[in-house]
């Protein structure tokens, strides 16, 4: 049914899809902009600062329950100016209200709903209000404001000053041990669910960068239990409701322990990360299961979440219509969730009873903690009975069985798209394409399909050609044909690190020119000179506070400052140039304490150091022609195997390569007989060239060995 849009606020002219979602509301909402903070000063009136993105469920209810009626409408345009901020389009807005409202209340979560004065400083917050706790909300902070705002005033200017000193943060080095890593792990191994999974009880998220940090530390300890843990953790992932067993990807998370009700939105950069780990662990293991499940989510995002531009989306919403054309009220899941009648009415009885008994489907639903009666009748995909029991319960051969699930996996999910999608948020933000392009290098060289490649070129070079500004910065939103918001450090460190896995896809040396570059204007605009490491906003760009913040935690995606530490290991090493070195000195310098005193909040960071310990290696091949099909076999050979830290170089002798300029050493590495050969070389010191593929191999081989002994797997 079409909404009836009668209101129209100061949002109708703004490209976030979270902005537009409001802009028909009764509530006079502004985007953040001077013009509201001078309305503001000009009538004397509080903020109400509501910060959210357009796949939040509950910034949905909260929409629907609050925003949308005249009650609250009133009383907002009547005594406040109200302000919606996209929390995705303005990380650095979202960080200093968030950090706040944590530091207040000791939670946090979105919506973010903050009260704060027309100078910025916020004197109250929360999360979720339902409707009467926000009236009795907003009545008392009218009254405070009017009557007693010294109250609130004194309060809000000790904690905005606590804020200050936070980013005033100086330079305390404290020698990092080996130990940190062991520390990192023991604490993870405490955390750790042996039963189903994951760390904790619940909520449980899709852990990327935990599990990337223990197959880092799998590879350098030998300790088989950190890769348990990953195997374990992602089977049942796999296995869950979290993943979409239909059409693949990865949901948000789960709100349960056994990863089985998930919040149903899927982000672009969840099916990033977690197509990495999949990655990883198929180089380390060679289990095809891993390698398959990569496959599925990169085909999910080709299907799914990228433009006709070949650029990538942002998410895809967890709330949709139900089923049935008569259906006006979205709900969490509904594209996703069955009843058991329909199954059997699409499968037949037989087929149909076979995929119930294997994913557990009731008449009744199989949802036990439905506490908003969402999911009546309801059954959410989650593996509930094997393979095996399932072929003994039905006196059925493995084989027979998989043919089945194969067919009802089809036929259930041609009938599922015929349904009601849920809503696509399809801004390209920069930092969230660099690392789908990044999984997609990845997964094009590891699982040998150009495509994937491709698929990465596409991307990169869109962001390249429209979100790149001819004085080399970065933008970081792109919609409707228009480019806007100066990046932030993550659009700089996570594109960078994309261009140099693109360029290991590829050969391509433009794409090694380009992160070099990138990085010079990162250090340029984002590097604390003093102190070491980068802020989040350049220099120049708006403050709340009185100093730009720096961020090193990781939170549902790495830290900027954790990929720019990578990226500046990596380029030092190629490059050999000082100045990244001290770069990257003065950023673990900066960290060193905390990742001594709080190593699992910073395990991208921990990845960081393990690289910058490692010996210098790299493979360096010398070709005369770049189309040679030798040279994409030592490629994939080379990314079979779970190389941590390694670097790549390519240089073709017969081109006025970029590779030369960036490189000028690589000169040294000279084409023996006439063949492509291979340089592999160790803590700075080479072995004899190679120009056998069998040798080379072998090599690499011995290399895995070392690590990964075939009984430790």
């Amino acid at each position: 049914m079409a909404e009836i849009k009668e209101n129209t606020n100061h949002l109708v002219n703004e490209k976030s899809p979270y902005l537009l979602q409001h802009a028909h509301n009764p509530v006079d909402w502004y985007p953040w902009s001077e013009e509201a903070f001078d309305k503001a000063r000009k009538e004397d009136k509080p903020v109400f600062l509501s910060i959210g993105y357009s796949t939040c469920h509950w910034c949905h209810v909260m929409e629907e329950e609050s925003f949308s009626g005249k009650t609250i409408a009133d009383i907002l345009n009547r005594d406040f100016i109200s302000i919606k901020v996209d929390r995705e389009e303005r990380p650095d807005i979202d960080s200093v209200y968030m950090n706040a409202v944590q530091k207040m209340t000791g939670s946090g979560g979105w919506p973010l709903n903050v009260f704060i004065t027309p100078d910025k400083k916020i004197f109250y917050g929360g999360t979720y209000f339902a409707p009467e706790q926000l009236k009795i909300i907003l009545s008392s902070i009218e009254d405070l404001w009017k009557n007693k705002r010294e109250k609130i005033l004194k309060p809000s200017e000790e904690l905005m000053n606590l804020m200050n000193e936070e980013t005033l943060a100086r330079n305390h080095t404290t020698e990092v041990s080996d130990v940190v890593f062991n520390t990192a792990f023991e604490f993870l191994l405490s955390q750790y669910d042996s039963m189903y999974g994951g760390f904790g009880t619940f909520p449980k998220f899709p852990s990327s960068q935990t599990f990337s940090f223990l197959l880092r530390y799998y590879y350098r300890t030998k300790n088989k239990t950190a890769l348990e843990m990953v195997k374990n953790s992602i089977s049942h992932i796999l296995d869950g409701g979290i993943y979409d067993q239909l059409g693949s990807g990865i949901h948000r998370y789960s709100t349960d322990q056994k990863w089985f009700l998930p919040h149903f939105e899927k982000m672009l950069y969840d099916q990033a990360l977690i197509t990495k780990v999949f990655l990883e662990i198929y180089q380390i293991t060679r289990e095809e299961k891993y390698a398959e499940a990569a496959r599925d989510i990169l085909e999910f995002v080709l299907r799914e979440m990228t433009s006709p531009e070949g650029v990538f989306y942002s998410a895809l919403d967890a709330d949709s219509f139900n089923n049935d054309e008569n259906s006006v009220k979205k709900t969490e899941g509904a594209f996703y969730i069955w009843e058991k009648k329909e199954i059997i009415r699409i499968l037949g009885n037989k087929t149909g009873e076979i995929f119930c008994y294997y994913y557990g489907i009731q008449e009744d639903g199989n949802v036990s903690n439905d506490s908003h009666g969402e999911f009546i009748r309801k059954n959410v995909l989650a593996v509930s009975n094997n393979l095996t029991n399932t072929a003994k319960h039905f006196n059925m051969q493995h084989k027979e069985i998989e043919n089945e699930l194969n067919r009802s996996h089809q036929l259930l999910f041609h009938s599922r798209e015929k349904r009601p999608k849920p809503f696509l948020d399809d801004k390209i933000l920069t930092d969230w394409n660099a690392l789908m392009i990044s999984a997609f290098a990845k997964g094009g060289l590891i699982l040998n399909e150009p495509r994937y490649v491709n698929a990465s070129i596409n991307s990169a070079n869109f962001v390249l050609s429209r979100l790149k500004t001819e004085k080399g910065t970065l933008l970081h939103r792109y919609r409707d044909q228009i480019a806007g918001i100066p990046g932030f450090l993550d659009d700089y460190a996570f594109f960078i690190n994309s261009l140099l896995d693109l360029y290991e896809a590829t050969f391509e040396g433009i794409y090694l020119k380009e992160a070099l570059a990138l990085n010079d204007k990162m250090l340029e605009l984002f590097e604390d000179k003093v102190n070491g490491g980068f802020f989040l906003t350049a220099v120049g760009t708006e403050t709340i506070l009185q100093n730009r913040i720096k961020e090193f935690y990781d939170g549902a995606y790495p830290s900027g400052n954790s990929i720019a530490l990578i990226n500046l290991i990596k380029l030092s090493r190629i490059t050999q140039k000082n100045i990244l070195k001290q770069s990257s000195k003065k950023s673990i310098d900066f960290i060193s304490e905390a990742l001594s005193k709080f190593p699992t909040a910073y395990l991208m960071s921990l990845i960081a150091l393990n690289n910058s310990l490692e010996p210098e290696n790299e493979i360096v091949i010398v070709s005369n022609d770049s189309k040679d099909s030798s040279v994409s076999q030592i490629n994939y050979l080379i990314h079979r195997f779970y190389l941590s830290g390694w670097s790549f170089l390519f240089h073709n002798m017969n081109e006025n390569d970029i590779i030369l300029s960036i490189v000028p050493r690589i000169r040294n590495y000279a084409l023996i007989s006439d063949k492509t050969t291979i340089y592999v070389c160790k803590d700075n010191i080479c072995q004899p060239p190679i120009t056998d593929i069998g040798r080379f191999q072998e090599i690499l081989e011995t290399e895995k060995n070392k690590f990964f002994p075939k009984n430790n797997l």
